[in-house]
């Protein structure tokens, strides 16, 4: 292409959402160019939305009706006319149509050639065509519509167990299955198939030899259209959870120099063979370290890959700049000797989920977001206060990245980071990033895909922690950590109290001039997704402390018997040896008031001022809280109130999440014996039983999806179903009963 050949892009539309959708709008602005935003119904809020300089809704509410619909997004482009789009990464990004059609309507498709893209979209022909670039691969069976069951278990056996089932249009974990054995094979398959047709139109799954703990190692390749490659290096992506990365960093802590240089040299042999230019990723598995560590072909993802900033932050490059400039024509100007590793970078992905439930997405709304100030780390992110997360698209909030001199500086320096970023309204796994990034086992870099299981769960080899690996030593799961927000929060909520008061002001709070019974703040504490009793009795002493109770959590972990009975308990109503309450005489250091809007206005995803809630407040205590043997600890808690909720950040990390009650009982509903509940939000795709049936313990009953992903509700005994309320295309609420089972006596 000569100069001549140039295609300056002026305005260019992304046909996107969330984060990557603000990612993208921020580079194209510095580079002067203005931008187009697609949003679908749900989205008509979100801060990609005003983040453009334009926006288009395109109607509907599910990926199918929106962001997948390639004749609404070239209308849109053409109605807002835009020189370019830009696909981002998932809906219609690795879509060899959709990039046709784009340059079909006479636009600027940033990303690489259709033809390029249709060659890696279909896994299983990608393999054939490394296997004859000489890239090693692993083997793997296509499935055929044809197969019998006979046939499917001769495939199984010719790739050997265990293997994986593959959707061959695939990414991210959607349409993958582990079979273990021949007589799951068939269920897997068929699952795999559901769920690709859900999730990319295409139901054509294949077997591979599964590598059970491997590591997955990706290389960043650039190419322009003038026949320039170069490879960015490395990014390790082995911290994952349901074949989907959570934790990712450059450069891996596994690769030495010569087998970068191996691995590179390999990547860029696969994308030659296609004629590849703009940016994409070239994913293997690794075994072993060093020199000599063998690694296999896993797929190319022919976009921007959501790791993509540790890449830039350890080279300098800005890839979205280097995809725009690569599709207006411009050569890289740059050759492999020019780029050099400058440091470690680490990314982790902040999800609304539970990783105590299975890493279940959860739904609400953003209450708090406030991303930490120090230690400065990067933030791309979709959310504001306000935000809603809903059960039609990926429950990701924001990517976390960090870099440092060094991999332990980067890795303690985002835990860091995630610790006093401050959210609430939604469960997230914020804890179980910054509990993996501190563990002894990532920080000598032994990172390998089944991390999760074996260190973070501790379901794999023998593990010396109690409770089971990492997941028992998070903070906001021990009943002194809770213990210790409660008592927070109770010391602002009396503050909040004193400063709203409209007779004697001047008196200090809790001033008493006759016997009466202490204060109480009825709350529950969320941890994880399960409500535990947390009220707090307070009462101020005349030398200024607090007397206070809080409880009652189960004293379990490392924090067993840390604050139980080691204050009078006469006025509790109680006797002193109740079991789990912590009794205590509270110092407070200082307390500080802010509105809600002030403590927000650092924050880039700031509320804006009418948004407030009324009587909403955001403060910090200083607080000393004594310890068995010692004087006490002392830290200074960020406590903030959303209506009835409160939110309780640690000194040292680790939040807590809290639900003032009303007074007044509020009787519960009766729970329906033998009932099967929904565990989360979502579409009922399956229902197998009907009233009257004998059911076997594990039994699948009910089929769900949420996120486009599917969840099974299994019998938990045998028994006999006496109702059934789910019925296929259902849309359930969280809690919701499905089923009823007579079990068994």
């Amino acid at each position: 292409m000569t100069d001549s050949e140039l295609r300056p892009i002026r305005r260019l539309l992304v046909a996107n959402r969330g984060e990557i959708a603000r990612r993208v709008f921020r580079t194209a602005h510095s580079m002067g160019i203005s931008t187009v935003a697609v949003y679908a119904d749900g989205d008509a809020e979100a801060p990609f939305v005003t983040d453009a300089d334009l926006s288009v809704p395109l109607g509907g509410r599910t990926a199918t009706d929106s962001y997948l619909s390639i004749d609404k997004v070239i209308a849109a482009a053409t109605a807002s006319a835009a020189d370019a789009v830009h696909p981002g990464y998932g809906f219609l990004s690795e879509n060899a149509d959709f990039a046709q059609a784009v340059i079909d309507a006479g636009l600027v498709w940033v990303g690489p050639a259709p033809a390029a893209i249709a060659a890696m979209g279909d896994k299983l022909a990608a393999k054939e065509s490394m296997i004859a670039a000489g890239v090693p691969t692993l083997p793997s069976v296509p499935v055929a519509d044809s197969m019998s069951g006979d046939d499917l278990a001769a495939a199984g056996n010719e790739v050997g167990y265990p293997l994986l089932v593959k959707a061959s249009a695939g990414g991210g974990g959607k349409g993958m299955r582990i079979v273990d054995a021949a007589d799951t094979l068939a269920d897997a398959v068929a699952a795999a198939r559901r769920e690709a047709a859900g999730a990319f139109g295409d139901d054509t799954v294949f077997l591979e030899r599964y590598l059970p703990a491997p590591r997955h190692v990706e290389i960043q390749v650039l190419g322009d259209t003038h026949g320039n490659l170069v490879h960015c290096f490395e990014r390790e992506c082995s911290i994952q959870r349901r074949h989907q990365k959570v934790i990712e960093e450059a450069p891996s802590p596994a690769v030495t120099p010569a087998l970068r240089d191996r691995m590179g040299a390999a990547a860029v042999a696969a994308v030659r063979t296609i004629g590849y230019h703009s940016a994409g990723t070239v994913e293997f598995l690794l075994e072993g370290s060093g020199d000599d560590a063998e690694f296999w072909f896993l797929e190319v993802n022919t976009r921007l890959q959501v790791e993509h900033p540790v890449t830039e932050e350890i080279t300098g490059l800005d890839l979205v700049r280097e995809q725009i400039r690569i599709a207006a024509g411009e050569p890289l100007g740059y050759g492999q000797d020019d780029l050099t590793i400058r440091g470690h970078a680490t990314e982790a992905r902040l999800y609304a989920e539970d990783p105590a439930s299975g890493f279940l997405p959860a739904t609400g709304t953003v209450e708090l977001w406030a991303p930490a100030r120090e230690p400065q780390a990067r933030f791309d992110s979709g959310i504001e206060v306000g935000s809603v997360v809903g059960t039609e698209f990926d429950p990701m909030l924001a990517k976390v990245v960090m870099s440092a001199p060094t991999r332990t500086e980067a890795a303690l320096g985002l835990a860091s980071a995630l610790d006093r970023t401050r959210l609430g309204g939604v469960v997230t796994n914020r804890d179980f990033l910054s509990a993996v990034l501190r563990s002894d086992e990532f920080l000598a870099g032994d990172t390998t895909t089944d991390f999760i299981d074996r260190v973070y769960f501790g379901n794999a080899g023998e593990d010396p922690r109690p409770g089971g690996g990492l997941a028992a030593s998070e903070p906001a799961r021990h009943p002194m950590f809770v213990h210790t927000a409660a008592a927070a929060v109770a010391l602002v909520s009396q503050e909040c109290n004193r400063r709203d008061a409209i007779r004697l002001k001047f008196m200090a709070s809790g001033y008493r001039n006759s016997v009466m019974p202490d204060e109480v703040l009825p709350l529950s504490a969320a941890v994880g997704s399960e409500l535990i009793e947390a009220s707090v009795q307070y009462r101020r002493q005349r030398d200024g402390t607090w007397k206070m109770r809080v409880g009652s959590l189960p004293h379990t972990g490392p924090y067993a018997g840390i604050g139980d009975d080691t204050g009078d308990a006469s006025d509790a109503g109680e006797s002193a040896d109740a079991p789990g309450h912590s009794d205590w005489s509270v110092r407070v250091h200082g307390i500080t008031l802010r509105p809600l809007a002030d403590a927000d206005a650092a924050s880039p995803d700031a509320m804006s001022a009418d948004s407030v809630y009324t009587g909403d407040v955001d403060a910090t205590v200083d607080v000393e809280v004594p310890l068995p043997g010692l004087a006490g600890f002392r830290g200074a808690w960020a406590v903030s109130r959303r209506g009835s909720r409160w939110y309780a950040t640690g000194p040292v990390g680790g939040s807590v999440s809290l639900v003032q009650r009303s007074r007044f009982p509020d009787p519960d509903a009766e729970a329906v014996e033998g009932g099967l509940v929904a565990p989360m939000p979502g579409k009922v795709l399956m229902v197998d039983v009907q009233p009257g049936d004998r059911v076997t313990s594990g039994q699948v009953l009910v089929v769900m999806e949420a996120m486009k992903m599917e969840h099974q509700i299994t019998a938990p005994a045998d028994g006999e179903v006496s109702e059934v309320r789910a019925a296929v295309g259902d849309q359930v609420d969280n809690g919701e009963l499905l089923v009823v089972i007579a079990a068994d006596s």
